[in-house]
């Protein structure tokens, strides 16, 4: 049975919304209009510059509770979009179809989002949280019913397309650039100078990248907890508890004992170049080492 005290999640990103709004927002404004009948090698810089981190997005949504459902909607035909599909796989979204209306230039994703969501919160009278990862006014009435449903509202969108209404009608609301992991990255000098087209294809590929070592991957994790935890909340020191809780929600498979550690606190001692670890009492507590 479900613990009634539990906080769980639903994380629903209007893909295209998001992805646009950073082309944008990193190229120049109206960049993606204008580059997106172009075959995509002959702007690869600009695309590399705009990927969104969506295992960012995914790991700030986990720091409120359990993931209980992630669902992305989008034209997963497109390329622009099809690129995601490793990011999207690694973290188990689930990926719905949306087919674009000619006629109208919209894919409907704010309308089947919706309708998904409010349909989510009656089917599960157990969710607490919903997490909105779009920054389009339509969906100001969303944010508002699942409030008024009971539910914490969450607003994920980048700076600059973001609706400043959407942003009052959340609980809470986090620009892109501010998670925790994400690196500022300033427009291009060149956003209006055409990309000269390279002469061969890039080829495509489905294999699988090569899993990082996993002492290297704890690492990283641990300091994106640690990152989440003391931004989120605002202290200095955090318990090394909620530390690890955080880790476990951001990614279920990590196992310090699989590191070789007896303990918690061990994998902590060993990380110590980037972590300080206070032992003074029974309440263990650990925060990131100033650099």
């Amino acid at each position: 049975m479900t613990d009634s005290g539990a906080t769980r999640v639903a994380v629903y990103l209007d893909f295209d919304n998001i992805v646009i709004s950073r082309y944008d927002q990193v190229n120049g404004r109206n960049s993606f209009q204008r580059d997106k009948a172009k075959p995509a090698e002959d702007f690869p810089d600009r695309l590399a510059r705009a990927t969104v981190d969506i295992g960012a997005v995914i790991d700030f949504a986990s720091s409120f509770g359990t993931l209980v459902l992630t669902r992305a909607y989008a034209d997963w035909s497109a390329e622009i979009n099809a690129n995601y599909r490793g990011q999207l796989v690694g973290r188990a979204v689930d990926l719905v179809q949306l087919f674009p209306a000619a006629a109208y230039g919209k894919n409907g994703a704010d309308i089947r989002l919706a309708v998904d969501a409010v349909e989510d919160m009656f089917r599960l009278p157990d969710l607490t949280h919903v997490v909105i990862v779009a920054g389009d006014s339509d969906y100001i009435a969303l944010a508002q019913r699942c409030k008024r449903l009971g539910r914490y509202v969450v607003g994920i969108g980048v700076a600059g397309s973001s609706s400043r209404v959407l942003a009052a009608a959340c609980d809470e609301f986090v620009t892109y650039d501010a998670l925790p992991g994400i690196t500022v990255t300033q427009p291009a000098a060149d956003d209006d100078k055409p990309a000269p087209r390279r002469r061969s294809r890039q080829t495509k590929t489905d294999t699988e990248p090569e899993p990082p070592d996993p002492q290297t991957a704890a690492t990283g994790l641990l300091t994106r907890a640690l990152r989440i935890g003391l931004e989120k909340d605002d202290v200095e020191w955090l318990h090394n508890s909620a530390v690890k809780a955080q880790m476990k929600r951001m990614d279920p498979s990590f196992s310090e004992k699989s590191l070789g550690f007896r303990s918690f606190s061990d994998f902590l001692r060993s990380r110590a170049d980037i972590v300080e670890l206070d032992e003074s009492s029974t309440t263990r507590l650990v925060r990131l080492r100033e650099s």
